[in-house]
């Protein structure tokens, strides 16, 4: 998930800050090691006797918990060990910082060797694993559409025929301030390093490595899953993972990614671009309605004036009244907005004026990471927009208790405090640093894939999503220089939205996709 996305009238000008995380095992496996119910005395010791608690023993995380699992799912029957637990990560003095919440499926009677394993998050910043873990490729889901997309609908998990389990195992990963991952140590300064580009990069690959280390899994064919803000994270912790740490990565599987930030905002032209094609689609759903599922194919035309005559004139400025007012009836023709309301905005809308403007007639607004759900707007009569998501905010409630419960009944790791599936406060206090540039993940993924020839991309997205339009990824990899080839690095469309997984169709191709490059890549590599 990516909950802050920037509008058109704010500049983004940023910089990466730098943070190493260095490793503290030994002191890590021997905290985890010590038990509070290590006494055998019949009688408990005097209360003066007992030292103080260390603060961060006072936050500690419970100790990892490790339960044994069947499920029959479509004629196959699936047979895993499930732990929930956590890394300790320190400073550079040995100190405590922050227990990073992990729940690992890994397939019983593998070869630990040859067996791919994979690390999943998403992104926001300030969100939990729950969404791909829940949604798309752990071995239970919960429905996120239909009668499921509702605040009080009653959350129930069910087998997915889709989990990748199949074909590796599966490691999600809630970075700090997400999920039940906390801070140990005090003060604001530790928070400062988790809450930014690089802190936030190298201590997601030292929880990798350390992961790895653990379970002796150093030698394992090794992947990488992350969705929306993930698509910076994503190829940052590889490159991270391949120079600062020590560990390979066969692949990189994007779920709705953000690339670059300067793409989409402020005066950027290719914010306009980008979003079209997705505008386009939720018009042309719209008018299908159910009768039939729209697919990329339907967008060609759409595509091809979006990167052709539409680009050229929004080149041309509103100083070519001309040009303004045939690109303003032509987005509204596209797009369904009102030819009134286009011109006055020039055939230029950003999300929000869409999301308003597409359905204002009726009082309704569409989501914005699906464009072709539709809510009731709470103040139709405003002069501003004071709406929601109907298509991200009624899963909050049932996805945040079917995470709590699964965790804490089905996996009995049963830690205190509360469990953040989105937290806002990470987002607010997030530093993308400041100065010349701007965060992009772009940089390093050249760099990863030049290192190594062998790393695969894969990069898939949904039709109707406005928070990170598909069309906005195609534009950056058809820049990619010549080595990556289509054989490693591809694109895939979906009909649905930012988490298009919710759709059967669309979550069975996800499955066929990642498969194809785990099972081919892993093979080819050993």
């Amino acid at each position: 998930m990516m909950r802050h996305w920037p509008r058109r009238s704010v500049g983004i000008a940023l910089a990466l800050a730098t943070l190493a995380w260095p490793l503290a095992a030994a002191a890590q496996d021997a905290a985890s090691a010590a038990s509070p119910h290590g006494r055998s005395d019949s009688a408990p010791p005097p209360r003066s006797a007992a030292p103080p608690a260390a603060a961060s023993d006072q936050h500690r995380l419970p100790p990892d918990s490790t339960t044994q699992h069947t499920l029959t799912v479509a004629g196959r029957t699936l047979s895993f060990s499930a732990t929930a637990g956590s890394i300790r990560l320190f400073n550079g003095k040995g100190e405590p910082q922050a227990d990073i919440a992990y729940t690992a499926y890994l397939r019983d009677g593998a070869d630990a060797r040859s067996r791919p394993v994979t690390f999943l998050f998403n992104g926001g910043p300030g969100a939990s694993s729950a969404w791909l873990q829940f949604g798309a490729a752990g071995p239970w889901r919960l429905a996120f559409e239909g009668e499921g997309l509702s605040s009080s609908a009653v959350p129930e998990l069910q087998p997915n025929a889709e989990t990748w389990l199949d074909f590796t195992d599966l490691v999600f990963i809630d970075p700090a301030g997400t999920g039940y991952s906390r801070f140990v140590a005090t003060g604001e300064e530790v928070r400062k390093r988790f809450y930014s580009v690089d802190g936030d990069v190298s201590a997601i690959a030292l929880v990798i490595r350390r992961w790895l280390e653990k379970s002796d899994r150093l030698l394992s064919p090794k992947f990488l899953a992350g969705e929306s803000y993930g698509g910076i994270r994503g190829p940052k912790i590889v490159h991270d993972l391949q120079t600062e740490q020590g560990i390979g990565v066969r692949g990189l599987i994007l779920v709705s990614p953000l690339f670059d930030f300067r793409d989409y905002s402020g005066s950027s032209l290719l914010q306009y671009v980008a979003s079209l094609p997705s505008m386009a689609a939720a018009a042309r759903q719209a008018k299908a309605q159910v009768k039939t599922t729209i697919s990329r194919a339907d967008l060609a035309d759409v595509e091809a004036y979006a990167g052709g005559d539409f680009l050229r004139d929004l080149v041309k400025g509103q100083a070519d009244a001309e040009a303004t007012r045939r690109l303003a009836d032509r987005v509204a023709a596209l797009t369904g907005i009102d030819p009134v309301v286009s011109r006055r905005l020039a055939g230029r809308f950003d999300s929000s004026e869409f999301r308003r403007e597409f359905d204002r007639r009726n009082g309704r607004v569409t989501g914005r990471y699906d464009a072709s759900v539709l809510g009731f707007d709470p103040n139709p009569d405003s002069s501003s927009a004071h709406f929601g998501d109907p298509s991200l905010e009624p899963l909050l409630a049932p996805l945040t208790s079917v995470a709590v419960d699964h965790t804490t009944r089905r996996l009995n790791w049963r830690p205190d405090g509360s469990y953040q599936l989105l937290n806002d406060e990470v987002g607010r206090a997030w530093d993308f640093g400041r100065g010349r540039n701007p965060v992009e993940s772009v940089t390093q993924l050249r760099q990863v894939l030049a290192l190594d020839p062998k790393f695969k991309l894969l990069v898939t997205h949904g039709l109707f999503d406005l928070a990170t339009p598909y069309f906005g990824s195609k534009i950056i990899l058809d820049q990619l220089p010549a080595y990556a080839s289509p054989d490693r690095v591809r694109l895939a469309v979906y009909p649905g939205g930012h988490m298009f997984y919710s759709r059967d169709a669309a979550r069975q191709a996800l499955r066929g996709e990642v498969a194809a490059m785990i099972e081919g890549n892993a093979a080819v590599s050993r």
